[in-house]
């Protein structure tokens, strides 16, 4: 879908688009008294949510207009992710009028900035419009081709610097969406690095792939461990993004759980759902689609991502439940469960870029834990960190892009669930508390380090079509973590 700016005109006869808050109702610049009687006559009160429409002819023109409006709310409690969620039900509904083009009405409200909610608008529509149909013979027709987003004269430059922002970060989540979607048939570790090659040849940014042989010199024992049952060999995935070249000391390190199917290996997980584990890379989703925002933007700031991919599944050659097994931080570790695996790859991710990219903060994606959604649901990424300060920056991200956060605790307490008198770490912490001992047995081999784990097994993919996300994969942690990157800038 084509989006672009419009300075807008009254005598515009293009089907519109009409974003009210309740508050707003009576006051709000309707394109005609008629439009207005028409809405309201329909029950709209500008209720989250709520969409109405109507079709009118303007004064002095022959050709009817569609006039869509989307409800925001109480305007004291509108946030971006209110005016996401508004025009993703306004787009469904002028899919359903045959729309093929639409205008918003330039945004007058001081409640939020025009140039953030071009931004919003623009993610939306690109969100919305995305559908993974690659596989499907007959492919549905889509009626909405072009939007066009309004601004009055000194909104301009804001309102166009926004929209390129959210098309950056619109194409960099539908991005990491196909990544996720493809089935593992498709996406094996040596494809995931090739899709990560591409974007660094597209956006900017610089990729890295070291095979099996080259695994093995850097002594990433645990990696090697989980991902040996598969003929699909491993690959470590590293991407930068030098933006601030004068600081090298400051180096941003992202880490993107890479595990491109997880079966369980011998401790085999249930065969109901066990489709849904194609899933289990959309923490390396994430950080690729990161980079390519970053460095489509040319944020100044220096970025490194990390991503082991590999699969876990069942074969002789596999590691099994009670081995001992080494880490790249030479720290011994007893396996418990063969399906605790992403924290044996990511372990050896972290040690990696703090010792050998000298990242001095560290953030982690990953699908980790069942038990999130247990305690968040799929509304919720779940947090363990050792910096409050660095979960505020966070928080703040997360007010950019409306991906919801909660910290979880992390006392020392927990830690002990990790501990064996049979080797340095157990991979499993237990069925209490499961995505904090997950989480603190990560903190092992930070260094130190300020850290952030993003648990997003729950927030990763939606199971049902939602105002703006469709079913399958949803790009979480995309545009969090470009916001997070911002606040250092």
């Amino acid at each position: 879908m084509e989006i672009r700016a419009f300075e807008f005109s009254r005598d515009l006869v293009e089907d519109l688009v009409l974003l009210v808050t309740e508050e707003d109702l009576q006051d709000y610049a309707w394109p005609s008294q008629e439009v207005k009687t028409l809405l309201l006559a329909q029950g709209f009160s500008g209720k989250s949510g709520e969409t109405a429409a109507c079709v009118y002819v303007p004064a002095g023109r022959e050709t009817p207009v569609k006039a869509v409006a989307g409800g925001l709310g109480k305007g004291e409690e509108l946030t971006l992710e209110k005016v996401r969620r508004a025009f993703g039900s306004v787009l469904k509904q002028a899919e359903k009028l045959k729309i093929q083009a639409l205008t918003v009405l330039p945004w007058a409200s001081e409640r939020l900035a025009p140039g953030d909610v071009a931004r919003a608008l623009t993610e939306a529509g690109l969100l919305a419009a995305y559908r993974f149909e690659r596989y499907l013979g007959e492919k549905k027709e889509r009626s909405l081709r072009s939007l066009q987003i309004g601004y009055t004269p000194e909104q301009e430059v804001e309102v166009i610097a926004g929209i390129k922002l959210g098309q950056a970060l619109g194409e960099a989540t539908n991005l990491a969406r196909d990544l996720v979607n493809e089935p593992a048939n498709v996406m094996t570790p040596a494809r995931l690095a090739a899709e990560a090659q591409k974007a660094g040849e597209q956006y900017g940014f610089s990729v890295e792939v070291l095979d099996k042989e080259e695994i093995e010199k850097l002594g990433m024992v645990a990696f090697l461990e989980v991902g040996k049952a598969s003929v699909n060999e491993p690959r470590l995935i590293i991407m930068r993004h030098l933006g601030d070249p004068g600081n090298p000391e400051q180096v941003l390190g992202l880490v993107g759980k890479g595990m491109t199917f997880d079966s369980g290996g011998l401790s085999l997980k249930q065969a109901q759902g066990m489709h849904t584990m194609k899933y289990d890379m959309a923490g390396a989703a994430a950080v690729i689609g990161a980079m390519s925002a970053l460095s489509r933007e040319k944020v100044r700031l220096n970025v490194v991502a990390v991503v082991a991919a590999c699969e876990n599944l069942v074969s002789g050659t596999g590691y099994r439940p009670g081995d001992i097994i080494g880490t790249m931080a030479g720290k011994s570790v007893m396996v418990e469960s063969t399906d605790a695996e992403g924290r044996l790859t990511l372990a050896d991710a972290i040690h990696y870029i703090i010792t050998k990219e000298n990242a001095s903060v560290v953030v982690d994606a990953a699908t980790l834990t069942g038990a999130v959604i247990v305690a968040l649901g799929n509304i919720t990424t779940g947090v363990i960190t050792n910096d409050s300060g660095l979960y505020e920056r966070l928080q703040q991200a997360s007010q950019q892009c409306g991906e919801k956060v909660w910290q979880l605790p992390s006392f020392p307490e927990y830690k002990e669930q990790n501990k064996t008198p049979h080797a340095d770490l157990r991979n499993v912490g237990g069925r209490e508390a499961g995505t904090i001992t997950a989480g603190l047995f990560l903190e092992e081999f930070v260094q130190d380090k300020p850290w952030l784990h993003l648990d997003i097994a729950g927030t990763a993919f939606a199971s049902k079509d939602g105002d703006y996300l469709s079913e399958g994969a949803t790009g979480a942690g995309v545009r969090l973590l470009y916001h997070f990157a911002e606040t250092y800038l």
